[in-house]
């Protein structure tokens, strides 16, 4: 009875553990967190004005797409501090972002911008 009683807690260490090495694999991988901002618009205070996700996600990535619209020098600004509009503190490397990610992740942890 004892020695089932201990490959049962043995089995649950082995899958809580698979678990623990599952969410730290998958946290590294999962995209980072990204605003499309126009690098353009950095303001000392307030860092880049954020603008819609069509002026990233165009094939003319750099422009508002239509004829006669406005030009924007839009990018994926990841990891950033969203205040009012405005992004900072963040990287416009996405490898960046990924490599300063969570938990179970490499990387120094430092700032860009």
């Amino acid at each position: 009875m004892a020695e089932s009683r201990r490959r049962l807690r043995s089995s649950t260490v082995v899958l809580g553990g698979m678990g623990v090495l599952a969410a730290a694999l998958s946290a590294c991988g999962s995209d980072p967190d990204r605003r499309c901002v126009d690098r353009d618009s950095y303001d000392y205070l307030n860092g880049y004005k954020v603008v819609a996700d069509r002026n990233c996600t165009s094939s003319s990535a750099g422009s508002a797409g239509r004829a006669g619209a406005s030009r924007t020098d839009a990018d994926w600004y990841y990891d950033a501090d969203v205040s009012n509009g405005y992004a900072d503190h963040g990287t416009f490397s996405r490898s960046e972002a990924v490599d300063r990610g969570g938990f179970g992740c490499s990387g120094s942890g430092s700032g860009g911008g």
